[in-house]
């Protein structure tokens, strides 16, 4: 027998230890239906299985590995991947959707509105950070840029003892080594590189870090900056702002 999507989309949660209800199944697939709807593309994956395994499934994964302290914030949303499935399945958890691009802000306004966890901040990450320093427990980022400018984005908004859970593909070790500067630099430690699979031919990591220091007032720089000239993790100094 065919295998439909919510059927598929349990299957890979329990693979990562975390069992889904035919109800929450059935409801983070909608998600899926509801962005095939939308006049402008939300995602560059369009074919449902596709979406199941690359985005519903790997965004399962991450909350999988350990449980969130809140608030959480999510950090370029886009179409809802991460933040709207944690939120779905954590509706304990007050979650924070942030996305500067208007018509995805705006998605994730409708695609939310039964959902009482949910905030969703129309505006760049930067400037969150400078409005809500410190505000939040677990910060979330997946398809956002590379784990260094990630990072720097997402370190300002984390309060004492917490956390930050960045998607990636392995990197190399030279590579690792730079991430854990960067880390030192921004106030935090590596937590670990977790292996996850939560689709045939997945090649995904989870990065956890977490705060041991105060992240320097000088971040984050100017809009932009983070990925544009990112830090110098060969030294000490961040880029000119």
């Amino acid at each position: 027998m065919k295998q439909g999507p919510a059927a598929r989309l349990q299957v890979a949660a329990s693979s990562v230890g975390m069992p889904l209800t035919d109800v929450q199944a059935g409801a983070l697939v909608s998600l899926l239906d509801r962005i095939a709807l939308e006049r402008q593309n939300l995602t560059a994956i369009d074919e449902i299985m596709d979406g199941v395994d690359r985005h519903l499934a790997d965004s399962i994964a991450g909350l999988a590995v350990a449980e969130p302290a809140g608030p959480l914030v999510d950090i370029g949303s886009g179409g809802g991947f991460p933040g709207l499935v944690i939120a779905r399945l954590r509706p304990d958890l007050a979650v924070t959707l942030v996305e500067s691009e208007g018509r995805k802000a705006d998605w994730l306004v409708r695609a939310s509105a039964d959902l009482p966890n949910v905030r969703v901040v129309p505006e760049r990450t930067e400037q969150l950070a400078r409005d809500a320093r410190g505000a939040f427990g677990t910060v979330t980022a997946r398809a956002v840029a590379g784990p260094v400018p990630t990072l720097e984005l997402a370190a300002p908004l984390v309060g004492d003892g917490g956390e930050i859970r960045i998607w990636s593909t392995p990197a190399s070790e030279a590579d690792d080594a730079q991430i854990a500067v960067a880390a030192d630099l921004l106030g935090f430690v590596p937590e670990g590189i977790v292996p996850v699979s939560p689709f045939t031919g997945a090649r995904r990591v989870l990065r956890r870090f977490r705060r041991v220091a105060p992240t320097p007032d000088r971040y984050p720089r100017r809009p932009g900056r983070a990925v544009s000239r990112p830090l110098r993790v060969l030294g000490s100094e961040a880029p000119p702002t």
